[in-house]
C-alpha cells in the first residue's frame, strides 16, 4: 500500500486492460508518452516532449506491460531500438482506428526520475489534462511490418480521444 493508504496506482492495470481490449477487437493500441530524462525512446521522434508509440504485438518485440515500466523493442527507420517508458509517463492509451481509449495526467516533476526537457511553464502538473497531438502516420509508424494507412483527405473527420469513466 502507498503511504496515503490508497493502494497502488491503477494506471498500469488500466493500460493493460485497454491494450487487451484493443488487441481483442482487432485495433492497434497506441500510447502517448510524456518524454523527459526518465524515458528511453528515440529522441529524434519526440515532438513537444511527447511521442506516440504503436504498442501492438506486431509492431513490438518482447513487450512487457509492467507495473512500473513498459519495455519493448521496436524498429524506427529500420533500426531496432530498446524502449523503456515509466508507467507514470504514459499520458494516454487509445485505439488508432477509432481514438477510443483513456487519458492520464502528465507526470509532475516530483515523479519524474530525470530532468524535464520542457520549460517549467510548459511542463504540466498533476491534474491538468494531457495535450495530445495528432498521429502523423508516415513518420510515427514504428513498425515495418505494419502497412501505413494513407493520409487523411481534407475535410475528413479526425479521430478523437474519448475518456472512459
Amino acid at each position: 500500500m502507498s503511504p496515503e493508504g490508497q493502494g497502488s496506482s491503477t494506471r498500469p492495470y488500466l493500460i493493460r486492460a485497454l491494450h487487451d481490449w484493443c488487441t481483442d477487437n482487432g485495433f492497434t493500441p497506441y500510447i502517448a508518452v510524456h518524454v523527459d530524462g526518465a524515458v528511453q525512446v528515440p529522441k529524434e521522434y519526440v515532438k513537444n516532449n511527447e511521442i506516440v508509440l504503436n504498442v501492438g504485438f506486431e509492431a513490438t518485440s518482447g513487450l512487457k506491460l509492467g507495473n512500473d515500466v513498459i519495455e519493448f523493442k521496436a524498429r524506427f527507420g529500420g533500426q531496432a531500438r530498446e524502449i523503456v517508458v515509466p508507467i507514470d509517463h504514459v499520458v494516454a492509451i487509445y485505439a488508432r482506428e477509432n481514438g477510443q481509449g483513456m487519458a492520464f495526467p502528465v507526470p509532475s516533476a516530483a515523479t519524474s526520475a530525470g530532468p524535464s526537457v520542457l520549460p517549467p511553464a510548459e511542463g504540466g502538473a498533476r491534474g491538468t489534462p494531457p495535450r495530445l497531438t495528432a498521429v502523423d502516420t508516415p513518420s510515427s509508424n514504428n513498425s515495418e511490418a505494419e502497412n501505413p494507412e494513407p493520409p487523411p483527405t481534407p475535410g475528413s473527420p479526425k479521430p478523437s480521444l474519448k475518456r472512459i469513466k
